[in-house]
């Protein structure tokens, strides 16, 4: 770094540390030198002419950055790269995600994967990505097209991509994404995988559906079974405290509370247990708390057991079988 321009050393800091060999070239280094250093473990080849001046480990920005520089300067960040970049998704995945103009060919590289497209949505920023809902769009069509391997055949995959579908809208909507600006940048893809089921789950996660399992609770517990609808994700003042009803059915006095954890191996929190009671002297509500399996794995028991509360506090109507063999009696 010291052996560089003022000039150079702007461009170095503003690329996060990454180079391309030919910029190094262009500031006086050698092809050779560039070979040697990074032979020595002094610096870190992240990509075919892509280096990173640094010998320990490479955070998920530089590779990031390393990717735009090898895939050249009309190259964006897309899919899961960029909405963990924008915040939206959590994990960045196994590779670092890229698009270019269908124009341009780029030779694959271990830890990249590279998408082309006749249409390229506009992409800017100081880690050129494209917009959060570009982003979001393009999982979603991957994610539509996956066929992940399962032992129980085709109708278990459609749920997996269902569940998969609703969690990834979720966390768009949680980061702020309108569902109308995902409609409207939809609609502008003819070609779309998944198009049907993003306007299905986004009616849902705006009727309050905010996870994959209250997504299953609303289609496999209620309307399969008949059920009135419960009012989604209402929030009340009890005993001094803002809280906030997963499910509940006005009028009948029961409502539902859905914890998404897969394990909980001490039982209900102690703001869960509280809740609860505080709830009950409030206003005499019932609060019935599912779980992953019993929603999942066993919805026409869970079905009976809620059909049963609310019968008991005056539904005048009968859940209905789904199936010969629902919980349901007849």
């Amino acid at each position: 770094m010291r052996a560089l321009t003022g000039q150079a050393r702007e461009v170095i800091v503003r690329q996060d540390g990454v180079a391309t060999v030919e910029q190094l070239v262009a500031w006086g280094f050698s092809s050779s030198a560039v070979r040697r250093k990074v032979a020595a473990g002094h610096w870190r080849r992240a990509f075919r002419g892509v280096v990173v001046l640094q010998s320990g480990p490479t955070s998920w920005r530089q590779r990031a950055r390393a990717a735009l520089l090898y895939a050249g300067p009309t190259a964006a960040l897309s899919h899961e790269s960029a909405a963990f970049h924008h915040g939206v998704l959590r994990d960045p995945g196994h590779a670092v995600v890229v698009t270019v103009p269908h124009s341009r060919t780029v030779m694959p590289q271990p830890g990249l994967v590279v998408h082309r497209t006749r249409n390229m949505p506009w992409a800017g920023g100081r880690l050129r990505s494209v917009e959060p809902a570009e982003a979001i769009l393009d999982v979603l069509a991957t994610t539509a097209t996956a066929h992940p391997h399962t032992d129980a055949g085709a109708g278990a995959r459609v749920r997996d991509v269902t569940d998969a579908v609703v969690g990834l809208l979720c966390d768009a909507v949680r980061a702020g994404i309108q569902p109308d600006d995902l409609l409207v940048r939809a609609a502008r893809r003819p070609r779309m995988a998944g198009r049907r089921l993003l306007v299905e789950m986004l009616g849902q996660v705006a009727q309050g559906v905010e996870s994959p399992l209250e997504h299953r609770y609303a289609r496999d517990v209620e309307r399969r079974h008949g059920l009135p609808r419960a009012v989604a994700q209402r929030w009340e003042r009890v005993d001094g405290r803002w809280i906030r009803a997963d499910r509940v059915y006005v009028g009948f006095g029961v409502r539902a509370e859905l914890d998404g954890r897969l394990a909980h191996p001490f039982g209900a929190t102690d703001d869960d247990v509280w809740r609860d009671n505080a709830t009950l002297l409030a206003s005499g509500d019932t609060t019935l708390r599912y779980r992953w399996r019993h929603v999942a794995v066993t919805p026409c028991a869970t079905a009976a057991q809620v059909a049963r509360a609310l019968r008991d506090r005056g539904w005048p109507d009968h859940p209905r079988r789904c199936g010969r063999t629902c919980a349901i009696q007849s």
